[in-house]
């Protein structure tokens, strides 16, 4: 690669969660919701779409709005926002891109000649006599649509929902909704209208009682992929920070819990109970590129649910076909631990915590009335270029982890970049626990640049930078030198 790739992958300022990653010709390209910086609700900005080359996955390019809005006919006003979508080319060679207005029961598509769009609408997912699905009693709440082109150009599509009890729910049931399992349909080759009836594919968390899937049973987030002979099936679970899978040598029918993928916490990596990082939801979809598989998926931002940011990670399929859990960390994309040398933006930190503890980005400011956890945010308002974005708020006790760097023995100092009123220090770890350098800290809402020795062997490490004193810091970067 020219360069290196971080998580998240894209600018700081830019804000694609529930990504789904399709390799078309030599390039991957991303497809997502498109959140708000400091957005009040979910997916409030029209679709945008960002690609790479797949043997430079560092070199991400802006593709411009794909899809708005205002172009589905029901959404003249532009007031509903459009949740997760997929994108699969069909038997004809066009592009289809499949999305949920968040106030609807039903899926919508929209095609294009090239994987970048322009999208135009083409329909909604409907029953023969085309009533949109869902609509119908006894149909599925369908919601986050996932799609398969199989190789004998059958089309499935993927979808669900398994909401907590709640008025939500209540009403849905009222409707006559399934609302306790994924499900999978089968499309006509005009990519919209249902072949048959549902195909129940993996348990939400009632159903899921006393089977492999307990604990981990169906929450929301459906994507498909087809790994040799055999299919995965990548969802949200109950627990909402998590992606887990489940394989089947059937599209339809035979699913059996895989176990899981990645946690945006790190909660169940090598047997770890305590979050690592903030918890919140995630969603996102696997994929080859060139000889490896990744994993996409979303972190939040600015103590709400509701900004989130595309990451993704290395994956690993075994003989067996099983895919052991990976951690999150700041090289995601890079395939390799980063260069110990050089300057880089504290957002890429895959770790943080306050003094007493982490909090789940749900309800972080609602907790948070007295302001003691770090996070990351970026100054001003929502754009669409220049971003600053950093960790705010870093108090005494508070800390934020790097994961991998890849250190040659002869590195001497570093230092960081700094805002804030504060008074004390900045100890950092190498693997967390072992102290490597202390810089001193001395900030009145002013940058300031600290430097200190560095300690640290040869090797692959994490850094962990903790900050002890008064008051507080915003942290911008740090340099090794």
């Amino acid at each position: 690669m020219i360069k290196q790739a971080f998580n998240p992958f894209l600018p700081s300022w830019e804000y694609i969660p529930d990504g789904e990653p399709r390799v078309f010709d030599n390039r991957v390209y991303l497809y997502g919701s498109h959140d708000r910086f400091n957005g009040k609700d979910f997916c409030l900005n029209d679709y945008v779409c960002w690609s790479a080359p797949v043997d430079d996955l560092s070199d991400w390019r802006y593709e411009g709005v794909i899809y708005k809005k205002e172009q589905d006919p029901r959404n003249k006003d532009g007031k509903m926002h459009m949740c997760a979508p997929d994108c699969v080319r069909g038997a004809d060679g066009r592009y289809y891109l499949y999305y949920q207005l968040h106030a609807l029961q039903c899926t919508c598509v929209a095609v294009s000649n090239s994987p970048v769009g322009p999208f135009e609408y083409h329909g909604c997912v409907c029953h023969k006599d085309k009533t949109p699905w869902g609509e119908k009693k006894g149909d599925s709440f369908i919601f986050d649509p996932g799609v398969l082109v199989d190789d004998d150009k059958r089309v499935y599509l993927y979808a669900g929902n398994s909401p907590k009890p709640g008025l939500f729910k209540s009403i849905l049931k009222l409707r006559g909704n399934r609302v306790e399992e994924s499900v999978c349909l089968e499309l006509e080759d005009d990519m919209c209208t249902v072949k048959g009836g549902e195909f129940s594919i993996v348990p939400g968390p009632k159903l899921a009682k006393g089977t492999k899937y307990e604990g981990h049973g169906f929450y929301e987030a459906s994507s498909i992929r087809k790994v040799k002979e055999k299919y995965y099936y990548v969802y949200s679970s109950e627990k909402s920070h998590e992606l887990c899978y489940a394989v089947s040598d059937k599209p339809t029918e035979g699913f059996q819990f895989g176990g899981t993928i990645i946690s945006i916490a790190d909660l169940g990596y090598k047997g770890n109970t305590l979050p690592k990082n903030y918890t919140g939801n995630t969603h996102g979809g696997m994929t080859q590129i060139g000889d490896d598989w990744f994993i996409f998926y979303h972190r939040q931002t600015n103590q709400i649910k509701c900004s989130r940011q595309a990451c993704a990670e290395k994956i690993r399929i075994t003989e067996q076909g099983e895919i052991p859990q990976v951690e999150v960390t700041s090289c995601g994309l890079n395939k390799k631990p980063l260069r110990a040398k050089g300057r880089y933006e504290a957002r890429i930190a895959c770790g943080l915590s306050g003094k007493n503890g982490i909090l789940n980005s749900d309800t972080a400011r609602k907790k948070d009335k007295k302001k003691e956890y770090p996070y990351f945010t970026q100054s001003g308002e929502d754009r669409e270029k220049d971003g600053d974005q950093y960790i705010a708020n870093m108090k005494d006790g508070s800390y934020c982890t790097f994961k991998y760097f890849e250190f040659e023995g002869d590195e001497s100092k570093i230092a960081i970049r700094i805002y804030g009123n504060a008074k004390g220090i900045c100890r950092v770890f190498s693997d967390e626990d072992n102290e490597v350098a202390c810089i001193p800290v001395e900030a009145k809402e002013e940058v300031l640049e600290g430097k200190s020795d560095l300690r640290i062997p040869k090797g692959t490490h994490s850094l962990r930078f903790c900050y002890e004193g008064e008051g507080y810091i915003d942290f911008y970067e740090f340099e090794v030198v």
